[in-house]
């Protein structure tokens, strides 16, 4: 019983065979997939998808990469969105550095982030955060602005210490398939020793295919592979590993 906490099914990449996608992932025991927008037209279409499949919910949001698209519309018309309850959360949304190397438009990404934590609080609906190579900042956002809020660091990248603060500021890390690498660094460690009811999995999809799929296109079918390393690092089955983070998974996104 896994489920896939971020994924991107509106990508192109799965524009010739979604449906197959989904069978798979179901035959993988992938029940639940939160599928992210991450610009008005993406969020649009990822509730239309929701809708039309059991098991398939959204998240509404606007990604760093595309700060300038966010404004008063767009948060007017992610009110009214969220009326639907197949809308489970803010995201995708955060901070991205690695792309973004002008200090103006760093801070339009900041700028975005707070209106849309400030947006998911009214809303009361959790955030996905992407954190890319913006770790300070996302703390200090997060620590002045997260106030009542709860949600997760998808696709973890952070140190040991900043997983502690993320875990003290009541935040999930998220873990996809970059904890399958043989480069994956501290994150083993850091999942190891981290909160077992503070740990989601994800894909990412058609990102960062897991080991051995790594070089393929990512699909949710393949979040086993995560799974099966958590319930490895935690010396669980990975059907143990499944339930825990099934459960961290109802505790933020379908309470």
């Amino acid at each position: 019983m896994l489920t896939d906490t971020h994924c991107h099914l509106n990508d192109e990449k799965f524009a010739d065979d979604l449906e197959e996608v989904l069978a798979r992932a179901k035959a993988q025991g992938v029940t639940r997939i939160i599928n992210m927008g991450d610009t008005p037209k993406s969020s649009r279409a990822a509730l239309l998808l929701a809708e039309e499949h059991d098991g398939l919910f959204a998240a509404m949001g606007v990604h760093p990469e595309t700060a300038d698209e966010y404004g008063d519309e767009v948060e007017k018309e992610f009110s009214e969105l969220a009326a639907n309850k197949k809308i489970v959360a803010v995201g995708e949304i955060g901070l991205d550095y690695y792309w973004e190397k002008d200090s103006e438009r760093r801070l339009l990404q900041q700028k975005v982030f707070v209106r849309q934590l400030d947006l998911a609080r009214q809303l009361h609906l959790p955030v996905c955060i992407h954190d890319r190579d913006a770790h300070g900042d996302t703390l200090k956002i997060l620590q002045k602005e997260g106030r009542g809020l709860r949600g997760v660091l998808h696709c973890f990248s952070g140190s040991e210490e900043t997983a502690h603060e993320v875990w003290r500021l009541g935040f999930f890390i998220g873990v996809d398939g970059p904890l399958t690498y043989k480069n994956a660094a501290k994150l083993p460690e850091i999942v190891a020793k981290a909160p077992r009811d503070m740990v989601l999995i994800e894909t990412d999809a058609p990102y960062l295919a897991p080991a051995p799929m790594r070089g393929k296109r990512n699909e949710p079918a393949f979040l086993r592979h995560v799974a099966k390393k958590v319930a490895e690092l935690w010396r669980v089955t990975i059907e143990e590993a499944a339930a825990i983070t099934a459960a961290n998974a109802d505790n933020l996104y379908f309470v």
